[in-house]
């Protein structure tokens, strides 16, 4: 690995300009509302060391960074959590570069905030990688930053034509800086949250730790649940997981959940008579904090987990007492993130606050408009959702209108190239006649099954210039190429409907649990006893709800075991269930399961041998490609293993149960990052999804689907018979079979009496 340790660059450093005038301190490292440490809390406290790393994918570039063509120059900008201050920095910046560039021995410069790092060479290796290490002044890493990159040699090659494929340097998704700092004291300062829990600066994942008393109880749960979906909804993209703590503190920052005066590994809550939040430091070490949500059941702990997710806290608040609080009750499929359907919307509502339809010059990033969809859009065989697109290219006459393009992708499969003027015979005549036959607008057709929980359009402008177009316009960024605002799609015909169990819609956006974004008809579901894992595996869950619809679990209930009466029967009969195990939960597991396709036999999973009743509804309802024998043979060859497993609630035929488990707690911790693994996600489907480390995921259907959703009676009708073509066809050819024997034996009768009407009386 090449080392860029040039003394040129330590010299350069030693003299290298302030990026202010102000003699930098600790103070002005801070955010303007931290608080400096005291020299009381210095003396008492250990400053700890952080160590982390931020790479180009978490800096939303998950290709990479590419510069080709025209476009020499490119930069990325990324942030960095505020109570921390970098001591240490270090960029591993990995290349990949084209031949036909390694050959021109150009070379690539780098500048951080605007100031020069040094420059690396873009020369050939024994393959197309080359990798750098670059050892960054700590004084430039600030809270926010812009990390830019030009290639020396471009001005060279400026006026080349076809450059796409044959000049290229890609800076890889993997490329990233490694840093070390300390981290500062914010202080016992509820104004501050989420920090110093979660801070929205961070782009590398979090871990949130969450603290629960000796005695679990279902109310501090459903709290914990209620904060975990909120944090989700405010990590986004950067990605979260929880830590859960049985009657002990966690070494480093923490939210406690508990009642008045119980004792959660040493430290007792305080004793209140309302709901109470309050931020203490851990005595631990007191550079961390303790986030205390106190309340004496589950109405007062919900109201001080809902006022916690509310924010506006006044400054220098280290504890509040929470009044009453009102939350909102969600309604069916109204998540703030998925796209509407009961209108057109347009495209320009889509994307973020910092985004735009408009794009200059040739040489530019698609435009990306990202959206999510219910998971269970339903539409008849031949209908289409219709996407329209307003779009106008720039009217320089040096553009060559034949050879360029709006090109569409969804989901990086590829639509259409939109020309820059109509086609067609008579279009072209005109055209040259000097007519307008520009088209501005067109009317796609998308395809159902195009539609997923999570979408991205993807629209490039690509713009080639004539043969003879002066080299100045290869790099003219005065033209703007631009989306019309009345550019829409239209999901207002779609129905939701769908078949369940089906395990890809749970993993994509943790449906049906979400149809109430609140989860107001989830219950969450526990063993009596569950281990910390099980417990954070929970909580992850939640935060992937709460991420998938930007609503918190206001409403979710907790359940530690299998009910079996009485009030908690009531409740899950009429809500879905969301379940957390291990193998070794052996009572909770065959309460759970029993009347389920799925049975437990010690530490092993399997599925039980339907009877012939049940093959022969099954074989009647069209349903012939179960795979139960093929499921429990593989659940019996895999001894250490995790997934997920799906059935009918057995307190409710319309109702669904989903069993996240594993063989032990260790295999069961690996499904956080399971699920941030697309190539898994994108296979875990029908009824049970197995994940081992050496076979990946594989998916089977072992029990029966049911269909659930908004679909009339009568189109019901038509819906089954849609389905079950195959079997109506069987009993088409039966019943015409039937009544064409009853016709044979009339007729042979009629011919009796015409033939011989005395011996037929």
């Amino acid at each position: 690995m090449k080392r860029l340790t040039t003394l040129a660059m330590l010299v350069g450093t030693l003299f290298m300009a302030p990026l202010h005038s102000e003699e930098t301190t600790v103070s002005s490292l801070l955010p303007v509302d931290l608080p400096p440490p005291t020299t009381a809390q210095s003396a008492s406290a250990f400053v700890p060391s952080v160590v982390n790393s931020v790479s180009l994918a978490q800096m939303g570039q998950p290709q990479g960074l590419t510069l080709s063509g025209g476009q020499f120059q490119g930069g990325i900008d990324f942030t960095l959590p505020m109570d921390q201050v970098i001591t240490n920095a270090r960029l591993a910046l990995n290349l990949k570069i084209s031949p036909a560039m390694a050959a021109r021995n150009a070379t690539l410069q780098l500048m951080l905030n605007g100031q020069p790092l040094g420059t690396v060479p873009l020369t050939a290796t024994d393959s197309d990688l080359s990798r750098y290490q670059l050892d960054i002044p700590a004084a430039l890493m600030v809270s926010s930053n812009n990390l830019s990159f030009k290639i020396n040699d471009g001005d060279a090659m400026q006026c080349q034509r076809d450059l796409n494929d044959k000049y290229r340097v890609t800076i890889l998704p993997d490329s990233r800086f490694e840093l070390e700092g300390q981290q500062l004291d914010v202080g016992a300062d509820l104004s501050h949250f989420p920090r110093p829990f979660f801070d929205s600066m961070q782009m590398s994942p979090t871990t949130i730790a969450m603290a629960f008393g000796a005695t679990l109880s279902a109310d501090a749960i459903s709290a914990g649940a209620l904060i975990s979906s909120w944090m989700g909804i405010e990590a986004d993209y950067r990605g979260i997981s929880f830590a859960a703590f049985h009657d002990r503190l966690p070494e480093q920052n923490g939210i406690l959940i508990g009642h008045p005066g119980e004792q959660i590994g040493g430290l007792t809550l305080p004793q209140t008579t309302q709901p109470l939040l309050k931020i203490i430091d851990n005595p631990a070490n007191p550079v961390y904090k303790l986030l205390l949500v106190v309340g004496k059941d589950e109405h007062e702990l919900r109201a001080a987990a809902w006022r916690l997710t509310r924010g506006n806290f006044p400054p220098q608040t280290p504890a509040l007492d929470v009044t009453a609080q009102t939350i909102p009750l969600s309604k069916p499929y109204d998540a703030p993130r998925w796209i509407p359907t009961n209108r057109p919307i347009k495209l320009h509502e889509l994307i973020r606050k910092d985004q735009n339809l408009t794009v200059t010059g040739i040489w530019h990033s698609p435009l990306q408009v990202a959206f999510r969809a219910a998971p269970d859009l339903f539409l008849w065989d031949g209908e289409t959702i219709p996407l329209h697109i307003g779009y106008r290219f720039p009217t320089e006459n040096w553009i060559d209108e034949q050879r360029s393009w709006l090109s569409m992708t969804m989901n990086d499969t590829f639509l259409h190239n939109l020309p820059v003027n109509k086609q067609g015979a008579l279009e072209t005549l005109w055209r040259k006649l000097g007519g307008d036959a520009r088209q501005e607008s067109f009317d796609m057709p998308l395809e159902p099954y195009m539609i997923y929980g999570d979408n991205q359009l993807s629209l490039y402008f690509n713009i080639v210039p004539k043969e003879n177009a002066p080299c100045s316009t290869l790099l003219n960024n005065n033209i703007k190429s631009r989306i019309d605002d009345d550019s829409w799609i239209d999901l207002s015909h779609t129905r939701h409907f769908a078949l369940l169990p089906n395990l890809s819609y749970f993993v994509g956006a943790s449906f049906p649990f979400t149809r109430m974004a609140d989860a107001s008809e989830t219950v969450l579901m526990l063993p009596q006893n569950p281990s910390e894992t099980q417990l954070a595996t929970l909580l992850d869950m939640a935060a992937r709800s709460g991420n998938a619809t930007g609503t918190a679990l206001g409403h979710n209930r907790v359940v530690l075991g299998v009910p079996t009466g009485g009030g908690l029967q009531e409740l899950v009969r009429d809500r879905d269930v969301l379940a957390v195990t291990g193998m070794e939960q052996h009572d909770f597991n065959h309460a759970l399961l029993a009347g389920s396709p799925f049975i437990t036999h010690d530490n092993t999973l399997g599925v039980r041998a339907p009877s012939l009743w049940q093959k022969v509804q099954r074989w009647m309802a069209g349903d012939w490609a179960a795979e139960g024998l093929e499921a429990d043979r593989y659940f019996s060859s895999n001894e250490a293993w995790r997934g997920f497993i799906s059935f009918r609630s057995p307190w409710n035929d319309d109702r669904l149960v989903v069993l996240a488990l594993g063989s032990s707690d260790e295999q069961l911790a690996h499904l956080h990052s399971d699920l941030a693994s697309a190539r898994i996600n994108a296979g875990i489907r029908g009824d049970a999804a197995i994940i081992t480390n050496e076979n990946g995921v594989r998916s089977f259907r072992v029990g029966e689907q049911f269909p659930s959703g908004q679909m009339p009676p009568q189109m019901m009708v038509v819906w089954y018979a849609n389905q079950h073509s195959a079997l109506l066809a069987i009993l088409g050819l039966l019943v015409g079979s039937l009544a064409g024997w009853l016709l044979y034996l009339a007729l042979k009768k009629r011919e009796r009496k015409r033939l011989d009407p005395e011996n037929s009386k």
